[in-house]
């Protein structure tokens, strides 16, 4: 096998979820062209559709679901009907997650607080476990990659809802904790940091507090906001052959921002 060879998913299935736009449209995008046929969750159907036709026109199979991954019923309703009628699953991307709200700590009401923790640690632990299980059942390994954030590691300034923050720096130590467990199955569990990335959601975030989107460039020693489309490639490599010693990682991907 070349090297370029290992860098292919030819024959395998991956699950992304969120994958309708932004990270996860790149992501699912990437794993299409690399051959990989593809199931993709979110909210919007619309969304869904236009995702579906850019996976089908690279010439994949590509299966939607309509879930809101942040309802732990409807999650794990959703995932385990997911294994059982679209499986197997080769590859699972945890990339569902946001920061909706933004409110101060002394302020934001548990409501707040636990819609934060469930769409962005409560999906990315059902996730694993549906269908890391049904990969250590049939045996063969897999590969799991959750995408957590450089908030894992740092707080954004002049925003809110910290209980972004603490949800992404559990998925780096469940990933790690996952891998552990995981390696002697054959599955490798890793996670991706993306820093600011001008996704649809950053966009509307730059709309609202223009501030601290300007803030948060200002102190890239890149210069500049990453593109959506930057973040395909890694992924890529931590689902394919290429990344088969690869387990327990943690790619930060933020233009060198939590370097100061």
């Amino acid at each position: 096998m070349s090297v370029l060879d290992r860098f292919r998913l030819d024959n395998k299935t991956a699950l992304v979820t969120g994958g309708s736009r932004g990270l996860g449209r790149e992501i699912a995008l990437a794993f299409a062209d690399a051959g990989a046929d593809l199931i993709v969750t979110a909210r919007d159907t619309e969304a869904l559709q236009n995702v579906a036709g850019e996976i089908e026109q690279r010439g994949r199979k590509a299966t939607v679901l309509s879930l809101d991954m942040g309802d732990p019923a409807q999650c794990r309703a959703g995932l385990e009907d997911c294994v059982g009628t679209h499986g197997p699953i080769d590859i699972l991307v945890n990339n569902v997650g946001n920061r909706v709200t933004s409110e101060p700590i002394q302020d934001q009401p548990l409501e707040s607080w636990q819609n934060a923790i469930d769409l962005n640690l409560t999906s990315c632990f059902l996730g694993t476990q549906i269908v890391g299980k049904a990969m250590i059942e049939r045996g063969g390994g897999g590969r799991i990659i959750n995408i957590a954030s450089m908030n894992a590691f740092i707080s954004n300034r002049g925003i809110g809802n910290r209980g972004y923050e603490t949800a992404k720096a559990a998925v780096v130590q469940f990933t790690r904790a996952a891998a552990a467990d995981w390696a002697p199955f054959g599955i490798t569990v890793n996670a991706i940091c993306p820093g600011l990335f001008m996704t649809d959601a950053n966009k509307k975030w730059n709309e609202i507090k223009p501030e601290v989107i300007q803030k948060l460039v200002d102190n890239i020693p890149m210069g500049r906001a990453g593109d959506p489309p930057e973040i395909g490639p890694l992924a890529l490599y931590l689902a394919t052959p290429a990344a088969s010693y690869v387990t327990g990682s943690v790619q930060v991907i933020d233009g060198g921002y939590t370097l100061w």
